[in-house]
């Protein structure tokens, strides 16, 4: 194990690189100015920063030739907020390494996950021989903000991004000793619901019971958003979502997690949702909807008695396969134009759009990357689906017009945008010997493509267990 691999790790680890909040902005441009520099440094080329109107993207590239086929590898370096910062007993930054584990924000979602990528590439590099392909990477510094000026970039530079596949690590294997390679992730729509009363803050005690409250009729509005079995209650919300097959069902409900599994990392003893699905299917098969944020009146210590003039509310949808998440928006704004009581008025902020996203199981970079798996784990994965939203996989589809390889590594329990996020260092090693096998694995993807790319593979010796295909798998959109 190379120690000053770890070291680095703890270096990116500690940036505070928190994308959403305006006074991180300097430590989210100084952790993109690290990694530039580290990809330089260990032999990248074209490494530079585009500017964006939030935070930059660290593009870098090694070409070894115009005939050879090319890997997109992407990344973000950007964190969520630590809050609550008392739940956490290690420093959120201080990238703390305990027994097996590297504790800090971003240690897994995904300095840790892109990470095993960089430093693949680096063992390649260093060993003197050309890389068995072209590689390219994006590393982006606002997936936590739903990616707003990423598409703009892709748009853009789409021959500079030119490639064959890209792969992403920020996804999660079924667990520690059992590699899963994803298939399919919800898309999402989020929007901010805001209900306005009077002018300004009033005196419950003069004015409470003559005039409607915004929190009131806010929380009516949330209320009605789903009914009593747990399902949205939004006219149309469900018309146009696939129904998974019965095999497919099936599959997962062998391979994935079990209820009980899946209650415990949540901390629950309950579960609660749609009926006729099992909680796992609820989160990966069937769409939802998440209040995400409340807020309005007074928030401080003690008593303030006022009727605040305005609430607001904080929506997320997770959308399955079929819906679009444009078409999901208008069936929100006339559900709240319907239910908006007439003393107060509500406006909805659109803020943030992905579809729904699949590769099939049987695509060959997808067996290319179980084969992968099955050399840096030493078994081959199974095939799931995630509840998650990446936003990126649509926009590499719809204008690059390539697939994208999920190859998480890290845990359902790793503490994901939660207190006390870790990385199993473990599959840290794993993921860069997985790495490496997949580079190997897509240089002899295509038996065309000549020399240098085929001789620098000849002595790779491709494993033959992959991830068998899920029975009813959509094919690639």
């Amino acid at each position: 194990m190379n120690t000053q691999f770890v070291r680095e790790l703890q270096q990116l680890v500690a940036f505070p690189s928190i994308s959403t909040d305006p006074q991180y902005t300097g430590a989210v441009r100084a952790c993109a100015a690290w990694l530039a520099g580290h990809l330089r440094g260990i032999g990248l080329d074209g490494v530079q920063l585009f500017e964006t109107p939030g935070h930059p993207i660290v593009f870098a590239q090694k070409l070894v030739g115009a005939h050879c086929p090319t890997l997109l590898i992407y990344g973000h370096y950007d964190v969520q907020p630590v809050a609550p910062a008392a739940a956490w007993t290690v420093p959120p930054f201080g990238a703390v390494i305990r027994g097996p584990r590297l504790y800090g924000r971003g240690a897994s979602d995904d300095k840790g996950q892109l990470f095993t990528h960089v430093k693949a590439l680096q063992l390649l590099l260093e060993s003197g021989r050309p890389l068995p392909l072209n590689v390219k990477l994006v590393l982006e510094g606002e997936e936590e903000i739903g990616s707003p000026n990423l598409g703009a970039f892709v748009r853009r530079h789409r021959r500079l991004l030119r490639a064959d596949w890209a792969v992403l690590s920020d996804t999660n294997l079924l667990s520690l000793d059992q590699p899963a390679l994803t298939y399919g992730l919800r898309g999402a729509f989020a929007a901010e619901l805001t209900v306005r009363g009077p002018r300004a803050e009033l005196h419950s005690g003069v004015f409470g019971g003559a005039v409607l409250n915004p929190l009131q009729a806010l929380a009516g509005m949330l209320a009605a958003l789903h009914d009593e079995a747990g399902r949205v209650a939004i006219p149309g919300f469900y018309d146009a979502v696939v129904a998974a097959s019965a095999a497919e069902r099936a599959y997962l409900r062998r391979y994935g997690p079990a209820d009980a599994r899946l209650l415990r990392d949540a901390g629950v003893e309950q579960g609660w949702g749609e009926a006729g699905y099992s909680p796992y299917e609820r989160t990966v098969l069937r769409p939802s909807l998440s209040i995400t944020g409340l807020s309005g009146g007074y928030q401080g210590a003690g008593l303030k008695s006022v009727v605040p003039a305005q609430a607001s509310a904080k929506l997320s949808f997770r959308l399955a396969q079929g819906q679009d998440p444009h078409q999901v928006e208008q069936q929100l704004r006339a559900f709240v134009r319907r239910h908006t009581p007439p003393p107060v008025q509500a406006t909805l902020r659109a803020q943030l759009y992905a579809p729904p996203y699949a590769v099939a199981p049987a695509h060959p970079v997808m067996r290319a990357a179980g084969r992968a798996y099955a050399e840096g784990f030493g078994r081959a994965p199974v095939l799931q689906r995630s509840g998650g939203t990446i936003p990126v996989v649509s926009l590499f589809e719809e204008h690059l017009g390539i697939p994208t390889v999920l190859m998480g590594f890290g845990l359902p329990d790793d503490g994901k945008h939660g207190p006390d996020e870790f990385l199993h260092l473990t599959n840290f090693w794993r993921g860069i010997r997985t790495s490496l096998a997949f580079l190997r694995q897509l240089g002899q993807l295509t038996p065309s493509f000549s020399s240098p790319c085929s001789s620098s593979t000849a002595t790779a010796t491709p494993a033959r267990a992959t991830a068998s295909p899920a029975p009813g798998t959509p094919t690639r959109r």
